[in-house]
């Protein structure tokens, strides 16, 4: 086989495949697969490479085609609003049980996210037990800062999301952007309709023993 007569498709031409990376094969492990193979096989390694290429991408839109936002997304719970108190919002995160919420305006379309960690980082403590000190010492002042403050003020806006229909691929590439524990799921107008957790999406394409 010549490269006159195989060419990759676009949009597949030097694209890497970011959902879930390639082993990239040296000319050495490939010339090394063909020794093993009986009979004349007429390729290149460039051609062999484009071929392995082209059987990964399909081999990862097919294992993980039933992935998809609106199916492990999270429902049902209580978003939050700009114009809430830290304090309130705290308590709304400890009855849900959940790390962080999505902030959504008067329609409920998406204006940000609040996370334990924007907590810390407005009451300028580098880490929980850092915060747990300063509690001790002077729990009434953190208190009062809390109620004093708008979520807001302290949220994390335009924050990454996915659409209800996103797939393995898009979810990925999303996770990828933020590295947060959690991710909101909008529809095509912008309004909450779920929250993604990562460790359900982990769970869900059984990524727990992937180095």
């Amino acid at each position: 086989m010549s490269e006159s007569n195989f060419q990759v498709p676009n949009p597949l031409v030097g694209a890497a495949d970011e959902a879930l990376p390639e082993i990239e094969l040296a000319d050495e492990d490939i010339i090394d697969a063909m020794r093993h193979i009986a009979g004349y096989i007429d390729i290149s390694t460039e051609d062999f490479r484009s071929i392995y290429h082209l059987a990964h991408h399909h081999a990862v839109d097919r294992v993980f085609s039933d992935v998809r936002a609106e199916s492990l997304m999270l429902t049902g719970f209580e978003p939050l609003r700009p114009d809430m108190r830290m304090d309130e919002a705290a308590r709304r995160l400890v009855a849900q049980r959940l790390k962080g919420l999505p902030v959504v305006d008067a329609d409920g379309r998406l204006c940000g996210m609040l996370t334990e960690t924007d907590f810390v980082r407005r009451l300028q403590a580098d880490s929980f037990l850092e915060l747990m000190l300063r509690l001790v010492e002077s729990g009434a002042a953190l208190a009062a800062r809390c109620h004093e403050t708008a979520v807001g003020d302290v949220m994390t806006p335009n924050p990454v999301s996915v659409d209800r229909h996103a797939g393995f691929r898009e979810i990925t590439a999303a996770f990828h952007r933020h590295k947060g524990r959690s991710m909101p799921v909008v529809e095509a107008d912008g309004t909450v309709c779920g929250l993604l957790l990562h460790r359900s999406f982990i769970s869900a394409c059984h990524l727990e023993s992937l180095p």
